[in-house]
């Protein structure tokens, strides 16, 4: 595949500036840095009530040793890596994993997989996921079988649950799942990227449209919802367990977190 892939290269692909009209304003990356912005301030300034609750979901888990996970099928396990194991991280921060529901392996195999009922519940087994732990699920169109099911089996065991989807995409399409409920349905907390139905925000004519969103709009949610919460659990007397950059003299104590929690939460 990898040498196809070279070849088309080589053939079809024109040299840097060839044809492409780099004299021209970037009026496309301009449409797609405002409809960016204007969409982080609505995903902020819209809905405090809804990030006050999860940062002090996340607060109140770590004050009583509970631990913050997050599962996403596709594209969405991005976000749950970008939790896990990074420089100003929570270190009771845990991505949920599944490679057949992950995109290196097969992106169309995984697109079937997530639309399978039974995978979420043996996945938070897996994991352990549990009473008063906080469970983030990502979804963008908050209809598929598996994302539903976490937050479904996840709310069964005791854990808060928080979606982070697209509530206009989500509106727009039914449920996959059996229940006929959708993500945004079944979570105790909604936390909205307040991206628009189709994920892509910049029009190129012809019904061409390009420029997703969800990722950096979650990203952002999640990253503000883990500052809170840990700031508000330090105020309450906690000191919050926090990786370093390991690029910047944080190595000593990233091996003494590594020392305590290497064999108790998985992936290190």
């Amino acid at each position: 595949m990898h040498r196809r892939l070279a070849s088309l290269r080589d053939k079809d692909c024109l040299a840097v500036g060839d044809g492409l009209g780099l004299d021209q304003p970037m009026q496309h990356l301009d449409q797609y840095r405002a409809a960016l912005m204007d969409q982080l301030e609505r995903a902020f300034d819209d809905q405090r009530p809804a990030l006050e609750k999860a940062s002090d979901a996340v607060a109140t888990a770590l004050r009583n040793g509970h631990w913050i996970y997050f599962a996403g099928t596709g594209h969405s396990h991005l976000l749950a890596l970008e939790m896990f194991y990074r420089a100003g991280g929570l270190v009771r921060a845990v991505p949920i994993l599944d490679e057949d529901l992950m995109l290196h392996r097969s992106a169309s195999t995984s697109t079937a997989l997530e639309r399978e009922e039974g995978r979420a519940g043996r996945l938070l087994d897996r994991y352990g996921v549990g009473g008063r732990d906080v469970l983030f699920v990502i979804s963008n169109s908050g209809r598929n079988a598996v994302p539903v099911e976490f937050a479904m089996e996840g709310r069964a065991r005791g854990a808060a649950v928080i979606a982070v989807t697209s509530v206009a995409h989500s509106g727009a399409h039914p449920s996959r799942h059996d229940s006929g409920r959708r993500l945004m349905e079944v979570a105790d907390v909604v936390l909205d990227n307040a991206g628009v139905e189709g994920d892509a925000v910049v029009g190129l004519g012809d019904g061409l449209r390009t420029g997703a969103t969800s990722t950096a709009v979650g990203a952002a949610l999640l990253q503000a919802v883990m500052t809170e919460g840990a700031a508000r659990a330090l105020a309450a007397g906690w000191v919050p367990e926090l990786y370093r950059s390991s690029n910047g003299g944080g190595e000593l104590e990233n091996n003494r977190l590594l020392e305590r929690y290497r064999g108790v939460i998985p992936h290190l």
